[in-house]
Formats: structure tokens, C-alpha cells, sequence
């Protein structure tokens, strides 16, 4: 996901060419400008949630589908309504639910506090000046509530057969969570109980602040080289960037990438990179080159670059986990 008005450091990479073929994605990415999101908890209690010391319900493990074309897919229920089909998305920093499915959830309509632009990469856009809230959302099963109650934004354009995009962070506050990537779930994490540290490396992996911008909480971590780079779920690209010198850098035909404001930009896969993240060094990581994008768009770390992990977000103490999945699934 890209904030417009997001300016990173300038972007330097040598790649190698390669002759396997780009993938084609069909991206999600959100851009959004003066967003306000309340987030308030909410007392319901379910028989397979276990009460934690910040007394709000721990909602059980959802395991979600990834599909290459849209995402990490799971079920939701919306006000004891759905099933519905979201997408998971770490960057999008606001949820969005489409007009057709506000209707089919008989959810109540609003005119919203800002008026979002909300588009993607490209320059394109759409705009929403109405919003829901959503007072319960249920993850996977119809009773395994998430503990927030949020505003979803309401958008006339969502990819095919995605109902809405969640923003994992918003519905899970105060908990954070982790996702599991090969392992496909999605999982609670209590921060009083098993907070994250920077003192606790996990073998194989790093645990690196969770670098924010303002009023907006979506996870950005520190490369090694200075840059940051959004860890973006909703993205399948590997580690993305936008080509500023497009000749020489390969041969291989770019592939088109439509976004959620209908534009398009071009994607390149080329010689995979190594990046370092805290005391974590990444090698051979699918490297794609993005033309076409929006001035200021983010480096981003897409599904492709976070496949091999378990990633879990620590909002208390503002800090991220990567690290391999272990043999038990933990």
C-alpha cells in the first residue's frame, strides 16, 4: 500500500537480469489522504477465546487462502452478517468494504469525517465520502469476534470477488497479531503477555521497530541500507521498487498491474536482491522494478519477499517479528 504524500530517500539498486517470467498481479494497493479512524474495544466474549490480562476476548487462530491474484483471503462476518470474502492487508492502513456488500449486510450509511482519495501506485484514484461502522467482525467463524469496533470506508470499486480489504491492525487493536505465511493463519498476539523484544532475537530472524507515520499505523520497517520499506501484505510483489533509469536494466517484457484506482504501471521481475533488516539478511529475494508509479511510492515488501516467515506486529511496543516459521508451527 502507498501513501501519497509518503516521501522516502532516493532509491539505488545494480540488478542482474534473470529469465523466469514476472508474475501478473492484479494489486490492491490503498492510498489514503486525511484519514481519521476512532478505534474503541468491545466486550463480547466467545466460548473459544481465553480472557487476557488487558481483558479483552483473544479471538481464536483463522487460517486464510493465498491467492496469487488477490491476496490472502479470508472469511468475515459482518454485524452477525456473511459470509463475506476480505482480503488481508498489513498496509493498508484503513479498511474498506464495497457499496454492494454495505447493502448486503444491511450496514448504515454515513457521510464520512474526511474525504479519502484512495488509489494505488498509479496516479488513478477514486474518492469515498461515505463510511459504516462495523460493530462486530468475526474472523473465519461467525462467532470468533475481533475485538475493535472500526469505520470501514465505502468504496465503488473493489478487485473481483473481494467483498472488502481489512486492515488487520485497525480490528485487532489492542492486540496485535502475527501471519503466518506458509503456514496460511492468522493469529492473535497478546502484547502484555507475550510482547516482543528487541533483547529476544529469534533464531534465524530479528525483531526491528515498527517505524510509523503520522496518524497512520501501518508497518514499515528499516532496510540496512537506510531505506524504508512497507511490509505489505496486500501486495504480491517481492521486494518492489520504482525504477528511476529503466534501460539496461532488463530484457524481459513488463507485465501490467492494474491498482485499486483503476491505473496502471508496469512490473518488471528481475535479478533477486539481498537486503538486510535488523540482524536479518535476506538473500536471493524476488526483486520487482516498478514504472509508472506515483512520485514517493514506497519500497515495498510484498507476499512474494514474506512467503518464507511468520511476521507478528507489536503495537504496544511499536516493534515487528520476522522469523522462519518453526517445525511445530509456532
Amino acid at each position: 500500500m502507498s501513501r501519497a504524500t509518503l516521501i522516502l530517500p532516493g532509491v539505488f539498486i545494480a540488478f542482474a537480469v534473470i529469465t523466469w517470467a514476472a508474475p501478473r498481479i492484479e494489486a490492491a494497493h490503498i492510498t489514503v489522504k486525511t484519514v481519521h479512524l476512532t478505534e474503541h474495544k468491545i466486550s463480547t466474549t466467545t466460548t473459544k477465546s481465553r480472557r487476557s490480562r488487558l481483558q479483552v476476548a483473544v479471538p481464536s487462530a483463522v487460517r486464510f487462502r493465498s491467492i496469487r491474484d488477490r491476496g490472502l483471503l479470508v472469511k468475515v462476518w459482518l454485524n452477525g452478517t456473511g459470509p463475506y470474502t476480505f482480503a488481508i492487508d498489513t498496509g493498508a492502513g484503513i479498511t474498506l468494504i464495497g457499496e454492494d456488500t454495505v447493502a448486503a449486510a444491511g450496514l448504515s450509511v454515513r457521510s464520512g469525517q474526511q474525504h479519502l482519495r484512495i488509489g494505488g501506485l498509479s496516479r488513478s484514484s477514486v474518492f469515498s465520502d461515505r463510511e459504516t461502522v462495523i460493530d462486530r467482525l468475526a474472523l473465519g467463524e461467525p462467532e470468533n469476534f475481533l475485538p475493535a469496533r472500526n469505520q470501514a470506508a465505502i468504496v465503488s470499486r473493489l478487485p473481483a470477488g473481494i467483498a472488502g480489504i481489512l486492515d488487520p491492525t485497525e480490528f485487532y487493536s489492542p492486540l496485535g497479531y502475527s501471519i503466518d505465511m506458509p503456514g496460511s493463519i492468522i493469529e492473535a498476539l497478546d502484547p502484555k503477555v507475550d510482547a516482543l523484544s528487541t533483547k529476544r532475537q529469534p533464531a534465524g530472524g530479528t525483531v526491528i521497530p515498527w517505524v510509523r507515520e503520522p496518524e497512520s499505523s501501518r508497518p514499515f520497517v528499516r532496510l540496512g541500507d537506510g531505506r524504508l520499506a512497507l511490509v505489505d501484505t496486500g501486495s504480491g510483489f517481492g521486494l518492489a521498487v520504482v525504477d528511476t533509469v529503466t534501460e539496461g536494466r532488463s530484457r524481459r517484457r513488463a507485465e501490467d498491474v492494474r491498482d485499486l484506482g483503476g491505473g496502471i504501471i508496469q512490473s518488471r521481475r528481475v535479478g533477486p536482491s539481498t537486503v538486510s533488516i535488523g540482524s536479518l539478511v535476506l538473500r536471493n529475494v524476488p526483486t520487482d522494478v516498478l514504472s509508472g508509479a506515483e512520485k514517493g511510492a514506497p519500497v515495498i515488501l510484498g507476499r512474494d519477499a514474506l512467503y518464507p516467515f511468520r511476521i507478528t506486529f507489536d503495537p504496544l511496543n511499536r516493534l515487528i517479528e520476522i522469523a522462519p516459521r518453526s517445525e511445530d508451527g509456532g
